[in-house]
């Protein structure tokens, strides 16, 4: 019997239908088990009627009760009354006030910024805490559209990756999840999937079962690459070289879909001219994979069918970033895969829901100055510094023909800083600064939150959230192509209160009197259903909804997107040759950019590596998602930390001899921004020259108050002002060989 079965014929309990909120592609269908006498949940599990979730959840959310009952879950509105920040032994000091005070204080405190230095002193910050239309970005987006307050560009995780991709494609259209188990052959391609896309992997696995490979290309031997076929470890940055050397022997030697090609892409001359100077070999020398088998991958990539490729957000966090994904995306149209089920490509499904209309939910109507500047969120160091030169940097600039503003165009420095559903102090680039900006005590900052986090420390005051279980919302995903519906199971625990009310009631306290503020959150999630009119939104009801908890949009299935071309690009075509590029600034062809090591203060030179250690060669650091963490959002969780142990650097053998370095040993790893210290992992699960730091751990929880983005820089990737993880350069030395410094 299941689990559904087991509590639907008890009378005693209620089992509610909702979807997991967080960042992840599977946006899981999940079902709650709660007590109608107590209102308590008592269970949660995948909803086994769903054709994605399918009955399971990660590890992570799996423990979903035991992080909204957590004992340090946040219950009333607290007021600083200790100095700001926090750490590994002393933390932010807060007192409980009611909702009344804080809501006027609050209110107070942001007019009065806004009536010294202007609207645009106020910065929402927010990412993926929740990816829900509502709790999201939807009251949110209509409080700071009201105010007039400074945008945010939410870049931090794979908006260099979707540039390109859109350049190539035109959206972020792909190959059916379901679909994976139709191919013979599946590259894995820079995601690690059984740990950020579990849902993926039953596919997969159906395809195995009939005879498909599966390789995964990876710097690292990753849980997924350790249960594939074979791994081809590859350099970090160096993904768009091997796409280039691919296409070099598929051209070549004939390989590619002449008829397809021909009808459905557009610069395909362009391209092969340009593929020609990419040999195998050249590629080997960069990307560290051999020739010969760069040569034999393309002509199994070819000349097999259905293949798919499986493409992720890690490869694309460097400086080169946007064009390594849109050469990669290049090659399903080369080889005309999209006319297969099990074939293209898949980077992201969320392109199924663009055309969602949510201007009646964010009401951008409500903005007096539509030209308000715009912040990347990955310079937050720089935006709240007092310097006019690094907030300059910090607007956020997409193309390489956006001009740095003038300093007319700077604006006030950032007063007030409002953030929801993100913990900056651990996420962002450049720890140090982001650190600094926060701590200055004439920025007056709000935190809307579960818990009291590293970001949280630093507030002025923390707003209690509700979670998922709590609150109504809708979400769409970016694995598959289902909208879901998500119906609170529970009452708020303790004082909480959903994003959307929080807002709400900041509206009221600072007076605005406008009717958005306040409708329901129900009826704004039915209105905003209701007011959809494409045609894949047809069979997204909000009685279907209602019913089941999800709705598939109303696509051909099989989804077979790009088939017969109808790429929703300039030309209709995948576009080998992109003028929209060329007028962008960027080379309009597929190319390689490599990476943009050590950029960001110029040519720094450490004195100390000279001396301290024995080989004082940088190593390329990279820093993908623990497996038992999701961003942030999993790390007061003892049994989920607990699995994890502590901050680790994983490290080849051969760097680690050459620094002295043994398995277990505390190690520095430091660069021109800063230093954390880890405990070293020696192993032959990963490229040598890499050294990675499973992430994102809480400064609170790190040995020494700090994690890996002390050495990650603010600067942006090639496009869409992404961030650059895996561009960081440092130095790894044992602690004693470093006491010295």
């Amino acid at each position: 019997m299941s689990r559904h079965e087991l509590y639907a014929n008890d009378p005693a309990v209620s089992v509610i239908t909702g979807a997991c909120p967080h960042d992840c592609p599977d946006t899981c269908s999940w079902q709650v088990a709660v007590k109608r006498e107590s209102g308590a949940a008592i269970d949660i599990w995948g909803n086994a009627s769903h054709p994605i979730t399918q009955g399971k959840l990660c590890g992570k959310v799996d423990r979903y009760l035991e992080r909204t009952y957590h004992a340090e879950r946040l219950t009333t509105p607290l007021r600083r009354v200790g100095p700001k920040g926090g750490g590994r032994n002393v933390r932010g000091q807060f007192e409980p006030i009611s909702w009344e005070t804080a809501l006027a204080d609050i209110a107070a405190r942001l007019s009065a910024v806004v009536e010294e230095w202007g609207n645009q002193a106020v910065l929402p910050y927010s990412y993926s805490g929740t990816l829900g239309y509502l709790q999201g970005e939807g009251m949110a987006v209509r409080f700071f559209n009201r105010l007039g307050a400074s945008k945010l560009a939410r870049t931090i995780c794979s908006e260099a990756g979707f540039e390109g991709y859109l350049y190539t494609l035109g959206a972020t259209l792909g190959t059916a999840t379901e679909d994976y188990a139709h191919a013979k052959l599946i590259l894995i391609w820079g995601s690690n999937t059984l740990t950020s896309n579990l849902h993926l992997w039953q596919f997969i696995q159906a395809a195995r079962k009939k005879g498909a490979r599966v390789v995964a290309i990876d710097p690292a031997r990753t849980r997924t690459a350790k249960a594939a076929y074979e791994w081809l470890p590859i350099r970090p940055g160096t993904d768009g070289a091997l796409a280039l050397a691919l296409m070099h022997v598929i051209i070549g030697e004939n390989l590619h879909d002449a008829e397809y090609v021909e009808k459905y892409t557009v610069g395909f001359a362009q391209l092969a001219e340009r593929v020609q100077e990419w040999t195998p070999e050249r590629a080997a020398a960069i990307t560290g994979i051999p020739a010969e088998r760069i040569r034999a991958l393309a002509v199994e990539y070819a000349t097999t069918r259905p293949t798919a490729i499986r493409i992720n957000y890690g490869m694309q966090r460097h400086a080169g970033g946007g064009m390594a994904m849109r050469t990669i995306a290049c090659l399903p149209a080369l080889i005309g895969s999209w006319r297969e089920q099990g074939g293209g490509i898949q980077l992201s499904t969320s392109g199924g829901f663009r055309r969602l209309d949510v201007t009646g939910l964010q009401r951008p109507d409500l903005r007096r100055d539509p030209a308000a500047r715009t912040i990347n969120m990955n310079r937050l160091g720089d935006a709240l510094s007092l310097d006019p030169a690094r907030i300059a940097l910090s607007h956020y600039r997409p193309r390489p023909i956006d001009a740095t503003p003038t300093g007319e165009q700077i604006g006030p420095p950032v007063k007030a800083l409002i953030v929801y559903n993100a913990n900056p102090a651990a996420a962002t680039p450049d720890q140090s600064a982001v650190m600094a900006g926060l701590a200055r005590e004439d920025l007056f900052t709000v935190v809307m939150e579960h818990f009291q986090t590293d970001t949280a420390d630093y507030a002025d005051y923390i707003l209690p959230a509700t979670t998922q279980l709590e609150q109504w919302d809708i979400h769409q995903a970016y694995g598959h192509n289902f909208l879901s519906l998500n119906r609170p199971a529970i009452a708020p625990v303790g004082e909480s209160l959903p994003n959307a009310e929080i807002f709400r009631r900041l509206a009221h306290a600072l007076g605005y009197a406008d009717a958005c503020f306040l409708e329901e959150d129900e009826t704004i999630l039915r209105t905003l259903v209701q007011a959809q009119t494409q045609p894949e939104f047809a069979t997204c009801t909000w009685e279907a909804l209602l019913r089941d908890g999800y709705a598939r949009l109303n696509l051909p299935d099989p989804y077979l997107p790009f088939a017969q071309g109808n790429y929703p690009t300039p030309s209709g075509k995948c576009e080998f040759y992109s003028q929209r590029m060329a007028a962008d600034g960027y080379d309009p062809l597929p190319t390689y950019v490599a990476g943009d090591w050590g950029s960001g203060t110029g040519d720094w030179e450490d004195a100390s590596a000279q001396s301290l250690i024995p080989n004082p060669q940088s190593l390329t650091c990279i820093s993908p998602p623990a497996h038992s963490f999701l961003n942030t959002s999993f790390g007061v969780v003892d049994r989920l930390r607990g699995r994890e142990k502590e901050p680790v650097l994983q490290m080849h053998p051969a760097d680690a001899a050459a620094r002295q370095i043994a398995d277990g040993d505390t190690v520095r790893v430091w660069n021109e921004l800063g230093e954390v210290t880890l405990t070293a992992r020696v192993t032959e699960d990963l490229v040598p020259g890499t050294v990675l730091a499973p992430g994102i751990w809480w400064a609170s929880h790190s040995p020494d108050g700090r994690n890996i983005n002390q050495i990650v820089r603010q600067d942006e990737a090639d496009m869409g002002g992404g961030a650059c993880f895996y561009d960081a350069q440092v130095f790894v030395a044992a602690v004693q060989q470093a006491v010295e410094d």
